[in-house]
């Protein structure tokens, strides 16, 4: 069985037993988060939300917090000597095993 969930602004497929990493969540390393955007659960019975679907459920545990691989963002202009512009920029996520979908 696996689910379609929406967290962060994303989708997310998961299933059960799954670790998966997600926009940064407010909440404690060890403690369950509840997913309530459920878009679609799969498996033996297919169930369609319009746009969730009712009374569906996916509780997770959250393993860790930490933050991604650093990107480069590099702005220039070409041909102007001093039009030049280096960041850095380390998204923040969250680890979470999925427990359980409940449909």
């Amino acid at each position: 069985m696996y689910a379609i969930i929406e967290t962060g602004g994303k989708q997310i497929k998961v299933e059960a037993g799954q670790a998966v990493y997600i926009e940064k969540l407010d909440v404690l390393e060890g403690e369950t988060v509840t997913f309530d955007k459920v878009l679609f659960v799969g498996g033996e019975a297919v169930k369609v939300g319009s746009p969730t679907v009712e009374g569906a459920t996916v509780t997770a545990k959250v393993e860790k917090h930490g933050r991604g691989k650093k990107i480069i963002i590099f702005k220039y202009k070409p041909k102007k000597g001093s039009t030049r512009r280096k960041q850095g920029h380390r998204q923040p996520y969250t680890k979470v095993v999925i427990e359980a979908i409940n449909a």
